[in-house]
């Protein structure tokens, strides 16, 4: 489970900054935010699976996804992390690579996935959930948006909690620059869980009060599970994203931020040149 809050198109220093805690067993093998060696991807790696829950590439495309809170899941589903990784490794739009993966939905256990190009200033969302319903690629506007695991913007106790926190601290810093760490630390590890009655009833009880916090953290038969990375994420009108993350690595929290510039888009004419 993630939660993942975002502003897009509407700072005038920032087209897009994301904030985003990424929930999931502290034993399972991560590799933290990194160039990866075998694409020009910078983001965080499962190495069980091989894929990712967020990652951008050099020439602006970022993708994130979270899963959706399901009763029952699909062992022999294909994994959701190859999502963000396919996007950036394909010439494909947000909303070109969006068909693509309606067109193959139902291999895959429920999932929200997020698409965005910097350069062209488009962003997607595609979920494959209510499972029946009809799926459906929604252009993401212009504001502040939480994801957690339903729907875009519903309005779960650790959505609208975290939503209203940012606004109210985001607020004081009105168009100048915004100190990413801070929000990390005065927004992402609230421990405050819902009330009883605001929860889902997807699943049980107990474990649902467990994840309706902001920052997760449980103990189960299978090992600590919660909150284990924080990112916040940027992109400056200068075309400079800031990558800074905050995760657990030998039962210790360490931190590091990866910076680079997006390259330019070369934009080609029929006859080739450019």
């Amino acid at each position: 489970m993630c939660i993942a809050l975002f502003v897009w198109q509407a700072h005038p220093l920032y087209p897009f900054l994301l904030l985003l805690n990424r929930d999931e067993y502290h034993s399972r093998p991560t590799k933290p935010v990194s160039w990866w060696e075998d694409y020009e991807i910078l983001g965080g790696r499962d190495e069980v699976a091989g894929g990712t829950w967020l990652a951008c590439s050099k020439e602006g495309k970022i993708a994130f996804l979270t899963n959706v809170l399901e009763s029952r899941t699909l062992p022999e589903a294909r994994s959701r992390g190859d999502l963000p990784v396919r996007f950036l490794e394909s010439k494909k739009s947000p909303k070109e690579f969006a068909e693509e993966v309606v067109a193959e939905a139902d291999l895959y256990n429920g999932f929200n996935l997020i698409l965005t190009d910097i350069s062209s200033r488009t962003m997607v969302y595609v979920s494959n959930r209510p499972k029946g319903e009809p799926i459906s690629i929604k252009e993401v506007s212009p504001g502040i948006h939480v994801l957690t695991n339903a729907k875009l913007d519903s309005p779960w106790h650790k959505a609208q909690r975290l939503h209203q926190n940012f606004k109210e601290l985001y607020g004081k810093f009105g168009e100048d620059e915004i100190p990413m760490k801070k929000f990390v630390e005065g927004l992402m590890k609230d421990t405050v869980k819902a009330d009883k009655n605001r929860l889902p009833n997807i699943c049980s009880p107990e474990w649902e009060l467990n994840l309706s916090s902001i920052f997760v953290e449980v103990e189960t038969p299978l090992g600590c599970y919660g909150t284990r990375s924080t990112i916040a994420l940027s992109v400056n009108a200068g075309r400079e994203v800031s990558f800074y993350e905050k995760y657990i690595e030998d039962e210790k929290w360490k931190e590091h931020t990866v910076s680079y510039q997006i390259k330019k888009v070369k934009k080609y004419t029929k006859n080739g040149d450019h």
